[in-house]
């Protein structure tokens, strides 16, 4: 088979069923070594370490004093690739529009929470520079298993009883401007402050100097755990890109709805084929970064259905986060293809696979995640899309 390169954690946790909801209303290491492993299928991949090392001769070097993001497969500086990313919880909200400092994501993840509401979290690096990072919203507990894939810290603005059980683990490391709903814990929340320019819970901004000094205060790392962190976290193809003209099964995606699948702010992103970038909108205009006033671009566009249950009377969700049953959709430079995906742990990065089981090469960039409820759909250039692998 394919030898493919990943990066494999020395310890997994089991399987389960990640739950999380919040309060609307408030809301030096030695660097990683990468292993190489002959591919299996989804169900029987493993997590051994293998004992020794292989020097791949087409591997692909930064230049000298550079590294590739781990998020974005960029070149950026040494000191940055080094440095834990932040993990912040920002509204789709119309109200809480326009977000500041989101244009900066390499990940952003947008998934349905209570009352039909899609909330975002944007994974950023090179983030202590930044001067406005917000609104910041709250968070649910699902989000931060995701989160955990980049050995982050969490920034949040409180969050409900079921978020209480994670972000108070020792190896969670989060900031939150108010406590997790059942806790008397605000770890961090000298960090926020509030703005006239909009309405609570809308006006809750933050920065990257303000998370700097929390995180000292604190006593949260700013460098990366190298242990618990698996540095190739996606499989960037280097070579000249991905257009998926191979790939078995690819199909025309310029215009992607998610109206069905998030029906209050009806994200959509549209291919501009002059940029090779998708462009996202929300309510039907373009979602755009305050700071910059620029809409959000992105190289990759990732559908990820993913097995959900409605945990209470208050609609509260639960998602699936470790998994190896599910499917959805890799999208780039106007196609589409099939990929199916697992998560086996907590700090274990969701890898995504074409149908033949070879991991999905995505192009450098930023990458958008939409997780999907299993049993809605997405319309690609004008058809609907279900999960097939339930």
């Amino acid at each position: 088979m394919k030898k493919i390169k990943v990066m494999l954690l020395l310890a997994v946790s089991t399987a389960v069923l990640a739950f999380g909801c919040g309060k609307k209303e408030e809301e030096p290491a030695p660097e990683p070594v990468v292993e190489e492993v002959t591919e299996q299928p989804l169900e029987e991949i493993q997590t051994d370490v293998a004992e020794e090392e292989e020097v791949d001769p087409n591997r692909v070097e930064p230049p000298a004093g550079k590294k590739f993001s781990t998020l974005t497969g960029e070149v950026i500086e040494k000191d940055v690739y080094g440095t834990r990313p932040i993990a912040i919880m920002l509204p789709t909200d119309k109200a809480a529009q326009p977000q500041y400092g989101i244009g900066r994501a390499g990940v952003l993840y947008e998934c349905m929470e209570e009352g039909d509401m899609s909330r975002q979290m944007a994974i950023i690096e090179d983030w202590q520079g930044i001067e406005t990072l917000g609104n910041v919203r709250s968070c649910r507990d699902y989000y931060v298993y995701w989160a955990m894939e980049w050995d982050p810290i969490l920034v949040h603005f409180g969050g409900p009883y079921y978020l209480a059980s994670v972000t108070t683990r020792d190896d969670v490391h989060n900031i939150t401007g108010c406590a997790v709903n059942s806790t008397n814990s605000a770890p961090g929340s000298n960090a926020f402050y509030r703005t006239t320019d909009k309405v609570v819970p809308h006006n809750a901004y933050t920065s990257g100097k303000k998370l700097t000094e929390q995180c000292e205060n604190l006593g949260y790392s700013l460098e990366h755990d190298w242990s618990n962190f698996t540095a190739e976290h996606f499989l960037f193809n280097r070579t000249g890109g991905n257009d998926l003209s191979s790939a078995a099964g690819s199909f025309e995606a310029t215009d992607i709805s998610l109206s069905k699948a998030f029906p209050y702010t009806k994200s959509s992103l549209h291919y501009d084929p002059e940029s090779g970038l998708y462009k996202k909108d929300l309510y039907e205009s373009k979602q755009i970064d305050g700071t910059t006033g620029e809409q959000l671009t992105f190289e990759n566009v990732i559908i990820q259905f993913a097995h959900y249950e409605v945990r209470d009377a208050k609609g509260y969700l639960a998602f699936q986060d470790h998994d190896n049953t599910h499917d959805g959709y890799y999208i780039t430079k106007g196609k589409a293809v099939h990929v199916l995906w697992n998560k086996t742990g907590d700090f274990v990065p969701t890898r995504f696979y074409y149908d033949d089981l070879s991991l999905v090469d995505m192009n450098p960039g930023k990458t958008y995640i939409a997780v999907v409820q299993d049993d809605r759909t997405v319309n690609i250039n004008g058809t609907d899309y279900e999960c097939k692998n339930k």
